[in-house]
């Protein structure tokens, strides 16, 4: 078993103390309390900070799933007639039906923007610190990415958004904010993607692993350029990742198994621990198992899932025949403690053996190889077609799951074989979302996802209980490509302009 990091054990919550009091004796700093004033000083604690951040990722990234692969075709959910409660948040987004008002789009914009907080605190105390230049530079580059990585995010869900970069000294100072142009989000990600490769190294001792690398900032770096499609630069920052000793392993499986963390395949990921109690676990199977399965799934007498992000009909039936990626990425449906079959379908990926009820071992992939060669394939298509190398890259992916190599298609073709098999290849990693709003038009994504709507509510991949789809269940409009900026956020600042069509 591998080493785990340090960064997996320490969080780092830092309070941000202020006081507007005259008296000189009341603006001393007790020596005892970690606040702004003293804290940042040693490299021990410039560490401790950065570690911090890494921290804050693990809550955020285990609720990504919603906004990435359940709002898209590739996941709807086991649906419970019985309890209605998350029809104005959960559903809202599988359903198409979110506005301002609801609540997991403001929770992702607020503790994205929480994130940064801490992220730009420490960027400002760095230079002050007694830490030595070495870790100043890569904790630079360290927080850097994670900011560009955060923006990356904001900037697809809700275009235009606000960019801060300093520590808010005030209230008032933050009702100075407004929302920038995606244009300008974009320059803000490069120019933190391209300090973090020059600031970061390609690997780092046993006790320090699954901290960012250079090669995590250049994958990101390629999909940015992907995304913009600004492919001869995607091109140029991939094939970098290609020199730096990452591969495919040779079984998928081995990919998501806790026991083999921070793999040769693996770029990046969110750094979890199971089987203690530190508050520092993961738990996806218990969100993506069937409700009602007792113990059938997760191995614990009695327990349920969540029901949610079930993989859809349409997605099973995307699976080639002899496809090794299916039964580890999903499951089809279980047998019941009663020995009967149930044809309820589940994420599989993250479903691993565990000690404590509630407590998963399992990182999650963030970048990973694979990744990185059907980006370079699809980046060398958009510019010269389907060279020899840019099949090569596909037929890589494919031959490790036990498929026959692809040839002879053209350009439109070989485009549409690759994002099928990124579909595939990627499934529940939170990629199906941003693949489909960089790959269509505004109207090409409308016309798809509402036909896939029409499917879907015409066959449901799990039983409605009889009741039936509301009227606008599964319709997309234009406009929803977009999420709304939280109506909490307008109210507060009322400069704030909202996304058109909300």
């Amino acid at each position: 078993m591998k080493k785990y990091s340090n960064i997996t054990f320490l969080c780092l919550s830092i309070l941000l103390i202020s006081t507007a009091c005259d008296e000189e004796f009341l603006n001393k700093t007790d020596p005892t309390v970690l606040v702004s004033d003293n804290f940042y000083q040693t490299e021990t604690q410039v560490i401790q900070a950065v570690n911090g951040v890494y921290g804050q990722l693990r809550p955020w990234h285990l609720n990504q799933w919603q906004y990435t692969e359940f709002i898209s075709d590739n996941a709807t959910l086991h649906f419970n007639p019985g309890n209605r409660g998350q029809g104005p948040s959960l559903e809202a987004l599988e359903f198409w039906q979110y506005n301002p008002a609801t609540g997991n789009i403001t929770n992702l914009y607020n503790s994205t923007y929480g994130i940064m907080v801490n992220v730009n605190t420490t960027l400002s105390k760095l230079p002050e610190s007694n830490a030595s230049e070495a870790i100043k530079n890569r904790s630079e580059g360290e927080l850097k990415l994670i900011r560009a990585y955060l923006y990356f995010h904001l900037v697809q869900h809700f275009g235009d958004v606000i960019i801060i970069t300093e520590p808010v000294s005030s209230p008032a100072e933050a009702f100075e904010y407004n929302r920038q142009p995606v244009e300008t989000v974009y320059q803000q990600i490069i120019s933190d993607l391209n300090f973090a490769v020059n600031a970061l190294p390609t690997s780092y001792e046993s006790d320090e692993v699954g901290r960012v690398t250079k090669g995590a900032a250049l994958a990101l770096l390629g999909k940015v350029h992907l995304t913009t499609k600004n492919y001869s630069e995607a091109i140029d920052a991939l094939n970098q990742v290609t020199t730096l000793g990452y591969g495919l392993l040779d079984d998928y499986e081995d990919i998501f198994d806790p026991q083999n963390k921070n793999h040769q395949e693996s770029i990046w990921d969110i750094q979890y621990q199971g089987d203690n109690e530190f508050g520092v676990n993961s738990n996806f199977i218990y969100t993506f198992a069937p409700r009602e399965s007792f113990g059938a799934v997760i191995d614990f007498p009695g327990q349920e899932g969540g029901g949610w992000n079930t993989p859809t009909n349409e997605i099973i039936a995307l699976y080639e025949e002899g496809d090794l990626r299916k039964e580890v990425s999903l499951k089809e449906g279980y047998t019941n403690l009663e020995g009967e079959y149930v044809g309820v379908p589940y994420i599989n990926k993250y479903n691993h053996p565990h000690s404590i009820r509630g407590v998963t071992n399992d990182n999650f992939p963030v970048l990973r190889y694979a990744d990185v060669l059907l980006m370079l394939a699809e980046a060398i298509n958009e510019v010269n077609g389907p060279t020899e190398t840019a099949v090569g890259y596909l037929n890589d992916v494919r031959e490790r799951a036990g498929l026959d190599p692809l040839s002879g298609l053209g350009k439109e073709a070989f485009r549409e074989a690759v994002l099928t098999e990124r579909r595939i290849e990627l499934a529940f990693e939170n990629h199906r979302w941003f693949d489909l709003k960089r790959t269509m038009g505004t109207q090409e994504l409308v016309t798809f996802l509402n036909a896939y709507g029409l499917r879907e509510r015409a066959n449901p991949t799990t039983s409605r209980g009889g009741i039936p789809f509301s009227t606008n269940d599964f319709i997309f409009e234009a406009h929803e490509i977009l999420f709304p900026i939280p109506q909490d956020q307008i109210r507060i600042n009322s400069s704030l302009s909202q996304n058109p069509g909300y």
